[in-house]
């Protein structure tokens, strides 16, 4: 957050850029309603929301899926992989950077001058962040706003976006169903786990295979949703992407029924690998590869992506209680969050290292 403040100070004098982008004039010039966020501030918002900037790549994300086309920047230019799952106008997007975190990298003066109407911060609460947020209002004279987006309140993230969001009604109800739709469910299925059914997971992320996604961390929401329990218990849990680092001592002494790695990973070789193959996970083939397309579905950062991991690991873990075509949902998850058409074939391929072995 310190160089979150240090951009907001040093790029004070870019609040000269407001008149020439329809800064101050313009907002006074509209017609603007009162909105309460989930943080508890009352911020007014032009009537006809139609141009907003997302404060970073969850809000981008989200944004992404409910109204594109309104978007006048993104968080970060999507990758060659991810073009053609995502609408094609965020490719020519301005990009403004991430606000919160510990690589912080947002650029006021594309922010300023990429004429958003509102800047709209979507993910989990932050320490500090009511005060966070008045303070970048206040400096680049834009309404700003927080809506707490996990998966728990995804449901009412959307139907909130979507009647905040000029006629976006109706595609925020769309969305929210199927966020509701798929919290029910875990919950129903999960609640069927037995005690000694529970399976106990390792979620690493990056190349090694040691950085893992603790209990308690946002970025592990999904294996406490299904049923599962979280096999990394440390005393200091990160939230970063990153998660925490373990060495191979504690990766022992974890010893996973079950190991979930992220694409890019050493997935390929833990089984000819001395130090993995010893691992109670490894023997008994129970590792696979999160699909990562276009996001990765369990992180990375939390967000819609998450809805699609859901429907995954539960129907992976607990097949018995989680019955379902995953191809199916794969399929009906892309076109209901993207707009992409996932063949048959390209579902095949996402989830080729990420099924039972024995099916």
């Amino acid at each position: 957050m310190k160089r979150f403040f240090s951009l907001l100070l040093v790029c004070a004098l870019l609040l000269g850029l407001l008149a020439g982008c329809g800064g101050d004039a313009a907002q006074s010039a509209e017609e603007t309603v009162a909105f309460t966020d989930s943080l508890g501030r009352t911020v007014q918002l032009p009537k006809d929301l139609t141009r907003v900037a997302p404060s970073g790549a969850v809000a981008t994300m989200i944004l992404a899926t409910i109204a594109p086309e309104y978007m006048v920047s993104v968080n970060a230019t999507p990758s060659s992989a991810q073009y053609k799952y995502l609408p094609e106008n965020l490719l020519k997007l301005p990009t403004t950077g991430q606000m919160y975190g510990s690589k912080s990298t947002l650029n006021l003066e594309t922010l300023l001058s990429c004429g958003a109407q509102a800047v709209i911060d979507l993910g989990d609460r932050k320490e500090n962040m009511a005060a966070d947020l008045d303070a970048l209002q206040r400096q680049i004279g834009i309404p700003v706003i927080f809506l707490e987006a996990d998966v728990v309140h995804m449901e009412q993230m959307y139907r909130t976006l979507g009647s905040i969001l000029s006629g976006k009604e109706a595609r925020g109800n769309e969305l929210a169903d199927f966020a509701a739709e798929t919290v029910a469910m875990a919950a129903e299925n999960s609640a069927r786990v037995t005690a000694e059914e529970r399976v106990r997971v390792m979620y690493t992320s990056g190349v090694s295979g040691l950085d893992t996604n603790a209990e308690g961390s946002t970025q592990a929401q999904v294996l406490s949703l299904v049923g599962a329990d979280n096999a990394v218990i440390v005393p200091e849990v990160s939230n970063r992407g990153g998660g925490n680092t373990i060495n191979l001592e504690q990766l022992y002494n974890f010893d996973p029924d079950v190991i979930l790695f992220t694409t890019g990973s050493i997935y390929a070789q833990a089984a000819d690998d001395p130090a993995w193959a010893q691992l109670s996970a490894i023997g008994s083939g129970r590792y696979y590869e999160i699909p990562g397309m276009p996001y990765n579905w369990l992180s990375n950062p939390p967000s819609i992506n998450v809805l699609l991991g859901v429907w995954w690991l539960g129907d992976l873990l607990y097949p018995q209680y989680y019955d379902y075509d995953m191809t199916e949902k794969a399929q009906e998850g892309f076109r209901l969050l993207w707009g992409y058409e996932l063949s048959d074939e390209e579902a095949a391929g996402m989830l080729a290292n990420s099924t039972l072995r024995d099916r």
